[in-house]
């Protein structure tokens, strides 16, 4: 419910259309297209501030991050700095919050609309740790004082206080700081002038990269018979232990690595044969969580089918040190999961926060999606892990031509896990063929085939590799080619019933 002294906001895809119109108001030159509108709160939700009145949309910023680099003042045009409008460019590892846009609707002005705004772009820059907000603003009272004064000498003046200029004064009356004419910031209209801007957050705290790189280690599980959970309780502690000593982050186990189990239940039927697994579901809690705390790991503990009433889903859990738990569902069933367990397809995709790295988690069949990747890389995900189970080499190869697609096509590390060995006594778990591995974009910042690194075929063992996301976000900005940047949102959407994920720290 709005009131009439609502507070800046997040704006939200039911703003879209009053945005659109508002910029229309308020910066009439450039026609902002709605997807773009949506592409800024799929990239940046934090950036882009709404002011409510009475259920109207009066004011707006748009905002996104950006490398400041040596020369954070360097000449640049609008289109440059914004990436045409569309904020694909937004860099999750700037220094720098960039001020695109601020709007106020001319029945609003002179409210304090546009000085709320840049109180909480202020604020914004302080949580996020950045050393700055930089902001062009069009000097359009230098339209008129163009024959007897240089752009220079007008900001100067504005600086001074003895000229008003209704964007810099405004600029100026909230901390900003005036830094250089821009003077080919708006290729559409020549003759404009523009002032670079500049709020340093003093607060700022030297920082290194939150995470250069991780290590990650990939279990390529062997299915044995089991007399007991005890028994598959050693030999998960095993790995872990080992992946610890590698100093890994992350430990990846496969999907249905709690199947063996069923080699010691006593049942009819594989539908009989997975109800009962999933009273299993207490017990691989306590125990991945007392491993992830123990040895200080995030384990993702493959996938294990869980009970929600009568319905069964697959699903795989991520357990980190401080005891934290969360669930990432199969999307996708395959025809023999369907038919001979009753499993159903789960409904939620999210990017798990993790203190390491920010990551999204595909279970085997999921992967051969190309949305569902799509959709975890535009919410953040720098790195993908794959739990997979397969029977043959064909549908092995299904799982991996698809997660290095993935790879490429998002700019997106994937880690793959997989079952191998035989499992004679479990139903529905006969046979199984793996070779997993830590795949890459394909581009110079990586391993020439794309391949950090990958186990032998069909063989019990650990895989261990750095992953980097420095060069992640050298491919992402600077690659050959920039899948991610590149898109055509004008020709293709990516329609999505997910709520947003609520912020996490």
């Amino acid at each position: 419910m709005s009131t009439t002294n609502a507070a800046p906001r997040g704006a939200t895809r039911a703003d879209v259309a009053q945005l659109k119109a508002l910029a229309e108001t308020g910066w009439p030159h450039f026609p902002w297209d709605e997807e773009q509108l949506l592409v800024h709160q799929r990239v940046f939700p934090e950036g882009q501030l709404v002011i409510e009145r009475e259920g109207q949309i009066v004011a707006a910023a748009m905002a996104l991050q950006i490398q400041g680099g040596r020369d954070p003042y360097r000449d640049h045009t609008w289109a440059g700095a914004t990436d045409a409008g569309w904020f694909r460019n937004h860099d999750p590892y700037g220094d720098t919050l960039y001020l695109a846009v601020l709007l106020v609707h001319p029945d609003f002005r002179g409210q304090g609309l546009g000085a709320q705004l840049c109180l909480a772009l202020r604020a914004l820059c302080a949580r996020q740790n950045l050393r700055r907000i930089l902001a062009p603003a069009h000097l359009s009272g230098f339209e008129q004082r163009q024959g007897e004064l240089s752009p220079e000498e007008y900001a100067s003046r504005v600086e001074a206080g003895d000229v008003q200029d209704p964007v810099l004064s405004f600029l100026l009356d909230q901390e900003f700081v005036f830094k250089k004419v821009l003077r080919h910031f708006d290729r559409e209209r020549a003759q404009a002038r523009f002032a670079l801007c500049e709020w340093p957050n003093a607060g700022f705290r030297s920082r290194a990269r939150k995470s250069e790189a991780i290590r990650v280690s990939c279990v390529q599980y062997r299915m044995r018979k089991l007399t007991d959970f005890d028994g598959f309780a050693r030999q998960v502690r095993f790995f872990v232990d080992v992946a610890a000593d590698y100093g890994a982050d992350f430990v990846i186990f496969p999907e249905l690595l709690t199947a063996q189990l069923m080699s010691f239940l006593e049942v009819n039927t594989a539908l009989e044969a997975i109800r009962l697994l999933t009273g299993y579901t207490e017990q691989l809690d306590e125990l991945f969580q007392e491993l992830a705390r123990e040895f200080q790991v995030s384990i993702v503990g493959g996938s294990h089918p869980i009970a929600y009433g009568e319905r069964i889903e697959n699903v795989a859990s991520l357990y980190l040190p401080d005891g934290t738990v969360h669930r990432q569902p199969k999307l996708h069933v395959t025809p023999n999961e369907a038919r001979h367990w009753g499993i159903a397809g789960g409904s939620t995709l999210q990017v798990f926060h993790t203190p390491k790295a920010k990551v999204g988690i595909l279970i085997c069949y999921d992967v051969e999606f190309p949305e569902a990747a799509r959709y975890l890389t535009d919410q953040g995900a720098e790195v993908i892990f794959v739990p997979f189970c397969t029977d043959d080499r064909q549908a092995y190869l299904r799982v991996r031509y698809c997660a290095q697609a993935r790879a490429v096509e998002n700019q997106v590390y994937v880690a793959m896990a997989g079952t191998v060995g035989n499992l004679p006594d479990a139903q529905n778990m006969d046979i199984n063929y793996a070779q997993s591995a830590v795949l890459s974009p394909s581009d110079f910042p990586f391993a020439r085939d794309g391949i950090l690194v990958e186990a032998p075929v069909n063989t019990e063992t650990i895989v261990t590799t750095d992953i980097d996301f420095e060069a992640l976000r050298e491919a992402i900005h600077e690659g050959s080619v920039r899948p991610r940047l590149d898109r055509r949102p004008d020709l293709f959407r990516l329609e999505t019933v997910f709520p947003r994920p609520a912020a996490q720290e």
